[in-house]
């Protein structure tokens, strides 16, 4: 007698990823698949992905999907929540998307309260378009924009679009995870369930940012992408819960309820 004890995620399609190997967009789509089935919500679920690596995300999600033009995915993800509140948005974007040509939908969706999540997949360059330096790029790190390292003095240093947002009043719950070991992996699929969790309950913005392996436009083999991750990325992108709000605002809530 055989027992199953692992099986595709049922909103996860039965197609072959088209991501490089190695690659940690894989991992996350599988870790989203799962948290949408166990949270019973695939009927109602709306995911907004990007221009990107994960441009085609629709192609691997078995539910309803609405693509963004470039940086536009709060802002798309806004007009979709307030004309079908009842449904579960989220948006689906990389470090490029989100933090230099999404920057303000970003922050103002935040600012306002808007009950979506976001799922921030930050590798430090611009994956699909050849490698450039992006905002998250670290200081010193090669691309192919910045051939001889991220130069602070000339570009800028990396920007933390986590800790940004975190002091908008109406964001409630920002974690920081990675998909670089079973351990992370793990803690993500819980910030991802936590952040899904606080939207269901109408709490507010919710995001969680996901430290992810590139190892074609790092120049790393897929195991020394994950050790990189460890021994360089976090030291300027630290794991952590950067804003939980969760209960705060759950409590405003009830007390609300009572009053009326």
């Amino acid at each position: 007698m055989t027992t199953k004890v692992f099986k595709r995620p049922k909103y996860l399609k039965d197609a072959i990823f088209h991501y490089c190997p190695g690659c940690g967009h894989s991992i996350i789509h599988r870790l989203l698949a799962e948290v949408v089935e166990e949270l019973d919500i695939g009927e109602r679920v709306i995911g907004v992905p990007p221009a990107g690596c994960a441009v085609l995300a629709y192609f691997y999600f078995d539910f309803d999907m609405g693509e963004a033009p470039h940086g536009r995915g709060a802002a798309v993800a806004t007009g979709i929540k307030r004309i079908l509140p009842n449904n579960i948005v989220f948006t689906y974007q990389g470090d490029g998307d989100i933090a230099a040509i999404g920057t303000a939908e970003t922050i103002h969706a935040a600012n306002r309260g808007e009950n979506v999540t976001v799922i921030f997949v930050n590798n430090g360059v611009y994956g699909m378009t050849g490698g450039q330096m992006a905002p998250t790029t670290l200081a010193g790190q090669n691309s192919t924009t910045t051939p001889g390292g991220r130069d602070v003095l000339r570009d800028g240093a990396p920007i933390d679009l986590s800790q940004m947002l975190a002091i908008t009043k109406g964001s409630v719950y920002i974690e920081r995870t990675a998909v670089n070991s079973p351990k992370n992996i793990r803690r993500t699929k819980k910030a991802l369930t936590k952040a899904f969790k606080a939207q269901m309950d109408g709490l507010g913005f919710t995001l969680v940012e996901i430290l992810s392996p590139c190892p074609t436009n790092w120049k790393l083999s897929s195991l020394d992408s994950l050790k990189w991750i460890d021994d360089h990325v976090t030291k300027t992108f630290p794991l952590k819960v950067i804003k939980d709000e969760i209960e705060n605002r759950s409590n405003l809530a009830t007390e609300a309820i009572n009053q009326t």
